[in-house]
């Protein structure tokens, strides 16, 4: 099994996150975002619109999953990490998070009311690599 170190590493590396969240007929519900802004231990920050049909799913329901991949030529590593998903509008929160682009989303700028962080805290984990799945407590 990889260390949780080796997780954060090949995590750090990719540059998209597929974030999943459940709709009000407990459908799951999957999209593409940008890789998390800041990972620390087993919470993963992310940006979002607070308006966001995401935003608002987790709101109502935190379950969440999110997707990890790297696919190279010869070789497919997958992590799939599930827990639950905050939804943070705290000043503190966003501030930590923002980066100088961002005014190009948020455009009242780090207070924009539609603006938001996503904190995901992971607790068990799946992964595959060369032909071999398995499953961890991440927590």
């Amino acid at each position: 099994m990889r260390s949780k170190e080796q997780i954060i590493n090949f995590i750090q590396k990719q540059k998209t996150a597929f974030i999943a969240s459940v709709d009000e007929d407990g459908f799951p519900n999957m999209k593409a975002m940008f890789a998390p802004r800041k990972i620390d231990g087993n919470h993963f920050y992310f940006t979002t619109n607070t308006s966001s049909m995401r935003a608002q799913q987790f709101m109502r329901n935190p379950k969440a999953s999110i997707y990890f991949y790297s696919r190279g030529r010869f070789k497919y590593e997958g992590l799939m990490l599930t827990g639950t998903m905050e939804v943070l509008q705290d000043e503190a929160s966003k501030k930590e998070i923002w980066r100088t682009g961002d005014t190009m989303f948020y455009k009242k700028g780090v207070t924009d009311p539609d603006y938001c962080v996503l904190k995901f805290t992971a607790k068990k984990a799946r992964h595959y690599s060369d032909l071999k799945s398995e499953s961890f407590d991440f927590a």
